[in-house]
């Protein structure tokens, strides 16, 4: 093989291999997410007669240590055998996770946010056949000093009611890493955070958690005290004021 023959297989190589490592570094995120899961979701209102809507969330996600940004997929799914009607899904965030984006969905305005929550979009899902999902491409950001909830809940178009609601559930880690590239959290699991740095600090685990006292009850309870009183959507609706609207 000649020597021009060789430089060009070898300058093909590196091509290839620098593009496997851009795809493989912007996907990265979505490779970390494990099987799908409609874990801390609960029926609200009752949906119309043949319609049945739940959503799903990863069962694990990345968080970088360095950039605190992660990525995970959202995705509404009606598993009866009717149309759902227009119905919205709403994307919010508690405490140490802050969602910064959702692919096609607008955001909802700081004054409409439901009470405890740090950021939200809207995603105007529209109607959704029967059997059919349709997921949305969520980034976030996760300050690991923290503990950090997300919460799906599927309304209306009009968000008169609230069909089903995935938590606020939490993703974290009982094993915090901060000296690695990245920390892998589960769903379902409560954020242990460590300072730093200091993996061994005495003081690692006990760093003050902020938010409503609310937020250091289980997830059991911090979802009941959500949908308290039998009043769908109260969580929401408590902090809308009358006659706005979100996107």
């Amino acid at each position: 093989m000649s020597s021009r023959r060789t430089a060009a297989v070898a300058g093909s190589l590196v091509a290839a291999s620098f593009s496997a490592v851009v795809i493989l570094s912007g996907t990265a995120g979505a490779e970390d997410e494990g099987p799908a899961s409609s874990k801390g979701g609960k029926v609200v209102d009752e949906a119309p007669a043949g319609v049945k809507l739940t959503t799903l969330l990863p069962e694990k996600i990345s968080v970088d240590n360095d950039s605190e940004k992660t990525a995970l997929t959202a995705t509404v799914k009606n598993e009866g055998n009717k149309d759902s009607g227009k119905i919205r899904l709403l994307v919010v965030g508690f405490d140490g996770l802050t969602v910064k984006n959702v692919q096609g969905c607008s955001a909802i305005a700081e004054n409409n946010l439901p009470e405890g929550s740090n950021s939200g979009f809207s995603c105007p899902v529209g109607n959704l056949a029967a059997g059919e999902s349709k997921s949305y491409a969520v980034d976030a950001t996760y300050d690991l000093g923290k503990t950090g909830k997300i919460c799906l809940p599927v309304q209306t178009g009009d968000g008169k009611k609230t069909f089903w609601q995935q938590g606020p559930v939490p993703f974290g880690t009982t094993n915090p890493s901060p000296d690695a590239p990245a920390t892998p959290l589960l769903l379902g699991t409560d954020n242990e955070p460590v300072s730093p740095g200091k993996p061994d600090s005495p003081g690692g685990k006990e760093l003050p958690k902020t938010g409503p006292a609310r937020d250091l009850l289980p997830l059991g309870a911090a979802g009941a005290s959500l949908l308290a009183a039998g009043v769908a959507g109260m969580w929401w609706s408590q902090r809308r004021r009358p006659g706005v609207q979100d996107g």
